[in-house]
């Protein structure tokens, strides 16, 4: 038998070796942005002086004025507030609909449709390319912020149903049946009376719908053809010239870029921890 100092004991370097496994971990993914911004503040020369500096000798806001002094760069932000902002609301929208009718109907197609919607997520989207870029050119929205709301939202919708169903099953049926005795239609329970208490699971779902608009490279590039309608992750890749990085811009803007969606986690942390965990509780 151990005595209770020495399982206290184990207890105590289980969790320092634990607290030192999480340490080492947050360094190794902090590291990179904490050198890219240290970076933003640097001349381009300094960048590759050997040897390195850490903290710039000579700290210069200069990469951060040319960048929200630029008219076309300060577009690139723009187009990427417009696409992501849209994606996040057309999809919720979308997504809480389907999600209400998958969680509160048995309808025929159901399970077929379910089955669908699940398994576009194991599609890797670059073998969509192609048909997809055809298909905005028939339609005549290449090039307009259309072509990548729609793009977007073949990719956001169903994780959005999927998780928005989860957290609709976690909810009572009685709550339904209360507004339905009141005299109210299904409508009004969506969204007079979920939707209010479901605030967890719409924010989770927002914030990575707009993730995952804001950071898209690839259909940004192929779907876009002028400068006037690229977005940050292009605006960025552009400032690589033929002769010369311009690494100190390249850095300001990433960290303008990681700026929303560090915001946005920060302010509705709680409600999309709360909203994850709710909606993987109940399938």
């Amino acid at each position: 038998m151990f005595s209770k100092s020495a399982i206290k004991r184990k207890e105590l370097i289980s969790k320092i070796l634990v607290l030192i496994a999480l340490s080492v971990g947050a360094i190794y993914a902090g590291f990179p942005v904490l050198w890219m911004l240290l970076s933003s503040f640097k001349p381009n020369t300094e960048i590759f002086a050997y040897p390195p500096t850490f903290i710039s000798k000579t700290f210069s806001l200069d990469a951060y004025v040319a960048v929200l002094t630029d008219p076309i760069r300060v577009r690139f932000f723009l187009n990427s507030y417009l696409v992501s902002t849209m994606v996040t609301i057309m999809t919720l929208i979308v997504g809480i609909l389907a999600a209400y009718s998958f969680s509160r109907y048995d309808f025929k197609l159901k399970k077929p449709i379910n089955m669908i919607i699940i398994s576009v997520q194991a599609v890797p989207p670059i073998t969509l390319l192609i048909p997809y870029f055809s298909l905005i050119v028939a339609l005549k929205l290449y090039n307009t912020y259309m072509a990548l709301i729609l793009t977007y939202m073949v990719f956001t919708l169903p994780y959005a149903i999927i998780m928005m169903t989860g957290y609709f099953n976690t909810l009572p049926r009685e709550l339904d049946e209360a507004v339905k005795i009141d005299g109210g239609s299904s409508f009004t329970a969506l969204w007079q009376v979920l939707v209010p208490i479901s605030i967890p699971g719409i924010v989770s779902t927002g914030i990575y719908t707009f993730m995952q608009a804001w950071n898209e490279y690839l259909f940004a590039l192929t779907l876009t053809k002028t400068t006037d309608m690229r977005t940050v992750p292009i605006g960025i890749q552009l400032l690589m010239g033929q002769h010369s990085y311009n690494w100190n811009e390249m850095m300001s803007m990433s960290i303008l870029g990681c700026l929303p969606v560090l915001i946005l986690f920060l302010f509705f942390q709680r409600y999309f921890i709360a909203g994850m965990t709710a909606g993987s509780v109940k399938g």
